[in-house]
């Protein structure tokens, strides 16, 4: 599992990509569930935060505040 050094509007990769070919996802909520939208097709999905934690890869680019 990943540090949860990640925060809102990170780019992150999951381990398995979207059905769509990228695996390159927004954090657009953060609370008890994540919700993540995909940046090839803007599909968004609400996942728990512990199976946010295990499917998490790898931090691409964090938001600068």
């Amino acid at each position: 599992m990943v540090d949860k050094d990640y925060g809102l509007h990170d780019i992150v990769e999951m381990k398995k990509p979207h059905p769509c070919g990228t695996n390159k996802w927004k954090i657009i909520r953060l609370g008890m569930d994540i919700r993540i939208k995909c940046e090839g097709c803007a599909h968004s999905v609400l996942i728990p935060r512990k199976e946010f934690g295990r499917k998490l890869k790898k931090i691409l680019v964090k938001h600068e505040e």
